[in-house]
Order: C-alpha cells, then structure tokens, then sequence
C-alpha cells in the first residue's frame, strides 16, 4: 500500500510546546476529523472519526515522529515510549519528547516558526461520494497511520492513491481517471453526463462517464 502524505494548517492542526514535568514536548493534532480539505486535485478528502480505529487498536506500532518527515531529524517513536498516540472527538493527536539533540526544533516551535502539522498514513478502507455542491468526495474509513510531524515545509500532497481507489471504485482505467483530475472533471464518475446508461454491466476496460452512467443505472434498477 502506497504511503500518502496531508497536513494541517493554522488552528486547526497548530504545532506547539507543551511543558511535562518540566519537560519540553512538541504536540498537535496530525489530522481532523470530518473537516474537508482543500482540492487535492480534483477531489477533497474528509477524514471519518474511525479511520484511525485500527491503527488505535494495534497500539500505534511502528509510528514514528521526525521533523518535516525527514529520517534524519527523528524526534521519537512509538515503540520507545517516546511518542504519544491520541484520538478524541477532534481528530488524531500526538506529543512527542525530543532528544536533546534536537533541541532547534524544540525551539523554532516555540518561536513560532514551526506552526504546522503532518502525518503519513496507508488507506485501508476510503468511500466515494460527492459533496452538496457536487465535488467528488474521497472519506477515508480506515487508514493505518506511519508517521506524524510537526513541519514548516508541508510536503506535496500526492494523490496517486486515491485516484489508483476512484478508479478501482468505477473499474475505470486509470490514465483516463488522471486525465479527468487535471481537468478537474471527476465529477463525470458520479454524474450521468451522457444520456441514457446502457441496462447492464460495465464491461472489463470501460472507464469514465460510460462506466460510471451504467454502474448508477444499475443502482438505481435492482432488477438490472
């Protein structure tokens, strides 16, 4: 499963410095829960209050923190009690004690610099929708979670994933699903744009409108 990458801004996500016991931890939340993203390329993303369920469950294994997601400026783990996994009714939140060694970090997010937060996660289990105004909608339902970060350079949010899922969704061929993102026309999956569907299956290979009109077509008619 390919490794996907988001992060938050402002408030909603806001790296900061938490004091522990005289401890100096860095802290936020990595991820909000059923808030919309901003287009990621042709579709927005909300994350469902379950998708971390699983990863919650398994005890965060593996889960590590390292500034701005780079493995040479690791902040802890999971695995040695050093970072702390949470989720609550706003999202996934996480708290991490730094080593001395990186102690600039510590100190650009407590000046400010470091306002931002991230994590890297693999889809498990995501649904298709569109939104009231009728934007396709990815929901991820179930993510298993790898990484989180507190960044000042957010990383590009690639979204071969989840278009490789819409395609997957509609039995789509996936150049033409790329092609449609970057003319920001996915919403051709979910709208019947060409007239009357065709009364069966899609057959292996359709892809875009034509696959989608026949797959609502049988929605539509259980007796298709």
């Amino acid at each position: 499963m390919e490794i996907e990458r988001r992060f938050t801004s402002g408030d909603t996500g806001k790296a900061e410095l938490r004091a522990d016991n005289g401890q100096k931890r860095i802290g936020g939340y990595a991820a909000v829960f059923n808030r919309q993203s901003k287009n990621l390329g042709g579709f927005i993303e909300v994350v469902d209050p379950v998708a971390f369920n699983q990863s919650r469950g398994d005890g965060w294994p593996d889960v590590i923190a390292r500034y701005n997601h780079d493995d040479n400026q690791l902040l802890g783990t999971t695995a040695a009690g050093t970072l702390r996994m949470g989720i609550d009714a706003y999202g996934l939140s996480y708290d991490v004690l730094p080593p001395a060694a990186m102690g600039h970090v510590v100190e650009l997010v407590e000046r400010g610099d470091v306002r931002k937060s991230s994590f890297a996660f693999r889809t498990l289990d995501d649904d298709w929708t569109m939104t009231d105004q009728g934007y396709p909608l990815r929901r991820l339902i179930g993510a298993q979670v790898v990484d989180v970060a507190p960044v000042n350079t957010p990383a590009y949010a690639d979204t071969s994933a989840g278009l490789r899922s819409l395609a997957k969704k509609f039995d789509a061929d996936l150049e033409e699903v790329r092609s449609l993102a970057q003319e920001d026309e996915l919403r051709k999956f979910f709208v019947r744009t060409d007239g009357p569907a065709p009364q069966r299956k899609p057959k292996k290979g359709m892809f875009g409108p034509a696959a989608a009109a026949a797959l609502l077509a049988r929605r539509e008619d259980p007796y298709v």
